[in-house]
């Protein structure tokens, strides 16, 4: 038998999962922090950092 035989339907995700994988595909720069109480997710922080170069760091590269 193959491995694949044994696999089982995937269980749809849960509200906390939707939020965390929102979060992720939403921020292109941070952090995505997951709190857990008692082993259940009780809380989702989004860290998002937004960089701007300046003139002078461009001409600091050439």
């Amino acid at each position: 038998m193959s491995p694949l035989h044994h696999l089982t339907a995937p269980r749809p995700l849960s509200e906390a999962e939707q939020h965390i994988l929102n979060a992720i595909s939403q921020i292109r720069y941070g952090s995505v922090e997951v709190v857990i109480h008692d082993s259940r997710i009780v809380q989702i922080e989004k860290s998002e950092k937004v960089r701007f170069e300046t003139r002078r760091d461009k001409d600091d590269r050439l």
